[in-house]
């Protein structure tokens, strides 16, 4: 248990970050993570090499994220995310979220994934592939798209 906990703080923080800018929704990320953990430290015995702990708990992260977003639509979260905002402290940075929110659903789930693990967990393609147990020049190629999927959708926006 010891041992978990020490691997587990060192990646606590990078599976929020991944689980809100995917989910959308801070109860649902920290409820993602939580599932994630308990998981995780359920088969911990079974992980052979302590040096795969990051990867191996990320791809438990995906999973648990794709079953939530199974659960609840896109517009369900950004509706809950709207609400809890409303009911609390203004957030200065609400509107970018919510755009950047919008924009990452405009693409496919496996995009979306790839994406949010480069630009906000900061891993390289071959650990991706690893986490989404995909060949390195998938991830590489679906990245490639994805990022121009974006980058159209922000010339719509900037025409209008």
């Amino acid at each position: 248990m010891e041992r978990f906990m020490e691997l587990y703080e060192t990646v606590y923080r990078d599976l929020y970050r991944l689980a809100y800018y995917y989910l959308g929704n801070a109860e649902e990320a920290e409820d993602a993570v939580q599932d994630t953990a308990l998981a995780a430290w359920e088969h911990f015995g079974k992980l052979k090499r302590e040096e795969s702990f990051r990867a191996w708990i990320f791809r438990i992260l995906v999973n648990t994220c794709r079953k939530a977003m199974r659960k609840k639509s896109r517009r369900e979260y950004l509706a809950d995310e709207r609400e809890q905002r409303a009911e609390g402290m203004p957030d200065p940075n609400l509107a970018e979220r919510l755009e950047l929110m919008e924009l990452l659903s405009k693409l496919d789930e496996e995009e979306r994934m790839i994406v949010t693990l480069s630009v906000f967990g900061g891993y390289k393609g071959e650990e991706i592939a690893e986490i989404l147990e995909r060949r390195h020049s998938t991830v590489r190629s679906r990245y490639r798209r994805a990022l121009k999927k974006l980058e159209r959708e922000l010339r719509g926006k900037e025409e209008l």
